[in-house]
């Protein structure tokens, strides 16, 4: 398939959120919702050739079986919730081999588009219904600013030309193996799964005899929650400082429960002041702004 550069110009991305610690009734901030499609078994299927070797998952035996869970999928979440609150987050897939990712999905509010594979080739047609759908929303919805897909196939090339026509924001996510080059580029921002969420950690040996393994301490959910906020827009935005409104926004799209009076802090602002060993602080324009330490 040629691919023929757009004449389009990457919008900025702009930083989500206002100023203000309670959140708006409004959530449509001025970027505009975020609308999130999974290719799913390509992100997986990528993510298996990755650990086991190229060709590994297309081999029957391997493909027509329960799935190790291999996505992270709140990172991925969360990486789009940076770019504004998340209006549509459909996945597609077969989803009959998927069954032990449930959990991550249900936490994640992905809504599960299930494709039945017609033929002998057992091709589920992901990538068709999802450039449909997207192509229907973008038209339905004008909240809707940001696109964000996830998988690397050139068919996503045609959807591409159409988001950007209909001067939306297109944002790429892919495994760094599978994915079409031409397809990355046709984005207005592209990132690699890989880079994202990075080499599994390495597993610890048993401790030697004699010596007793040091326990850790349980980590802190608010500052595990305030680091993840602040980073995210950090990378949103390019730059270390964030509005620390905009944090708080950040944070309750990364978690709507969340609340700092069941972490020991009256208000957020009482949160932010306690945690100053995580997050600097200094005066901004029209409110303080924050950067990770």
């Amino acid at each position: 398939m040629a691919h023929h550069p757009s004449s389009d110009h990457a919008a900025p991305l702009r930083s989500p959120g206002s100023e203000g610690e309670q959140m708006s009734s409004n959530h449509n901030d001025e970027s505009g919702s975020v609308a999130m499609y999974w290719d799913f078994e390509n992100l997986h299927a990528g993510l298996v050739d990755a650990k086991y070797g190229d060709g590994t998952y297309a081999k029957q035996d391997n493909r027509f079986k329960p799935q190790e869970p291999l996505v992270d999928v709140q990172a991925l979440v969360e990486l789009s919730a940076s770019f504004g609150p998340v209006a549509i987050n459909r996945a597609y897939c077969n989803w009959q081999f998927f069954g032990r990712y449930r959990d991550a999905l249900l936490q994640s509010a992905v809504e599960l588009i299930q494709l039945f594979p017609p033929g002998a080739a057992a091709k589920n047609g992901a990538d068709i219904k999802l450039c449909l759908d997207a192509t229907e929303d973008i038209a339905r919805f004008a909240h809707v600013r940001t696109i964000v897909i996830m998988g690397g196939d050139s068919d996503f090339m045609p959807v591409a030309q159409k988001i950007k026509a209909a001067g939306r924001i297109l944002i790429g996510i892919g495994n760094r193996r599978n994915t079409n080059k031409h397809w990355a580029k046709s984005c207005h921002e592209f990132r690699y799964y890989d880079a994202l969420v990075g080499p599994p950690p390495m597993e610890e040996g048993p401790a030697p005899a004699g010596l007793k393994a040091v326990v850790p301490p349980p980590p802190d959910p608010a500052v595990d929650m305030l680091r993840r906020a602040v980073r995210l827009l950090a990378e949103t935005k390019g730059e270390p400082w964030v509005n620390k409104g905009s944090v708080w926004h950040m944070i309750k799209r990364l978690d709507p429960t969340f609340d700092t009076r069941d972490h020991g802090h009256a208000s957020f602002a009482e949160m932010v002041k306690a945690l100053d060993a995580v997050v600097e602080v200094k005066k901004g324009d029209s409110d303080h702004m924050l950067r990770l330490r």
